[in-house]
């Protein structure tokens, strides 16, 4: 595939208009290469137009950059989504899976708008905050717009209305028309997955009355009782901690459940279980399931809330390990794409930077007319796209020989490069 039609190609998939054309699709191949760091001073030496016009695009047209990355999302998932496979090769009962999960951009300036000092780890990160919702389909990963969080300082500023992450995820799922993405689907065949850290009543019921499936991570705390306990008791009384729950019903049988990893070593991984039909507070009756490792029972242990009771526990605990799609995708826009690396005064710049770096993840994952067969890694696909810039002086060339006085032209560029020597 030489440059020109994979540049045409970028641009149908974008559909900028056509004075914001050359830059736009000249910072989304920037985005797509590997460099050092994707800096605006590295993409004036790649595309050879000026650092200015880029921080300008960014700053200008962050509205752009959000609708282009809806519009990419909505294609790939389309066409991913024709014939629908159930999750993990059909181990599975569901066949598409949102999952939510939220990330830190470090500050890449000491000048920056809208960043916070955020908790992270053993120690504290400055920078922004993104929640990301990506689609499972097919075992594709398909970003969806994330959300930004907005400080109260400058909410002040800006005249917008505070709202705290829990508020916008719920907005968020309530808003989420996934028609617009993989077409007419059982919403009993959608399941939505969180750590603990989404553990709210709000999402919860967000979800189900959307009448998908969610399997969600509870704190240790999370209030519930059993099936018994509901019926034997007021609705205000018999609330007890998940973990003193699983405590007081020792007598539950354990049962083993093997799993083997994708990777290329192929490693086996025994955890035990024990399921409990319950209830979780202000929410509805679930599944809850206490999981650990087999062999190192001490170490993490994980309960799980599901509301779909056809699921086995197996099905349950291998759904839920699907979240690891999210952190590799968080891994790969941040050492591939550049997530960070945008040095951005205003908040505005930012989000475009975030929205375009998705689009490159996505249009990194098409495939393209005429290209080789799909890559397995971002690397691969990085060094394809490379060979394929490296190919626009030919394209360029073989273009003038085709028109009408070309190989006079050609002779004359080349007796003029022939006579600055």
């Amino acid at each position: 595939m030489n440059y020109l039609a994979y540049k045409n190609w970028l641009s149908q998939h974008i559909g900028v208009k056509n004075r914001l054309k050359n830059v736009c699709i000249g910072y989304i191949l920037f985005l797509m290469v590997s460099v050092r760091k994707h800096s605006l001073d590295e993409a004036e030496r790649f595309s050879g137009l000026s650092k200015s016009a880029y921080s300008k695009f960014l700053k200008n047209h962050s509205g752009l950059a959000m609708q282009s990355l809806a519009n990419v999302s909505r294609k790939q998932a389309k066409r991913i989504a024709k014939a629908l496979r159930h999750l993990a090769d059909n181990k599975l009962p569901w066949k598409v899976a949102v999952i939510i999960d939220s990330t830190i951009q470090k500050r890449a300036t000491r000048h920056t708008d809208n960043a916070q000092r955020f908790n992270h780890g053993k120690g504290f990160v400055i920078g922004h905050q993104w929640t990301n919702i990506i689609v499972i389909v097919n075992d594709m990963v398909i970003p969806l717009p994330p959300i930004p969080f907005h400080t109260k300082k400058y909410c002040r500023k800006n005249g917008l209305e505070y709202k705290t992450e829990h508020d916008l995820v719920v907005e968020y799922i309530t808003a989420l028309y996934l028609e617009d993405y993989i077409g007419t689907y059982n919403p009993q065949e959608v399941v939505v997955l969180a750590d603990s850290g989404y553990d709210d009543k709000r999402i919860e019921n967000a979800i189900a009355r959307k009448k998908w499936k969610f399997i969600i991570a509870l704190g240790k705390n999370r209030s519930v009782k059993s099936e018994k306990t509901y019926g034997d008791t007021p609705q205000s009384r018999g609330w007890s901690q998940v973990a003193d729950l699983f405590r007081n019903h020792r007598r539950v049988k354990w049962q083993t459940i093997r799993i083997v990893t994708n990777g290329t070593k192929r490693k086996r991984m025994d955890f035990r279980t024990r399921q409990i039909i319950g209830y979780l507070r202000y929410v509805e009756k679930v599944q809850l399931i206490y999981s650990e490792f087999k062999k190192r029972p001490d170490g993490r242990r994980k309960y799980l809330a599901c509301n779909d009771f056809k699921a086995t526990p197996r099905q349950i605990v291998i759904g839920y390990r699907l979240r690891w799609f999210i952190e590799i995708f968080h891994k790969e826009v941040k050492m591939y794409l550049g997530f960070e690396d945008v040095s951005a005064r205003w908040f505005l710049s930012v989000k475009a930077h975030v929205y375009w770096v998705y689009c490159a993840y996505i249009l990194l994952h098409a495939q393209p007319p005429g290209m080789s067969e799909q890559s397995k890694s971002v690397v691969e696909t990085q060094r394809k796209i490379r060979r394929i810039i490296d190919s626009k002086e030919m394209s360029r060339m073989r273009l003038m020989l085709t028109q009408f006085g070309g190989v006079e032209k050609y002779k004359n560029e080349l007796l003029t490069a022939l006579q600055a020597l």
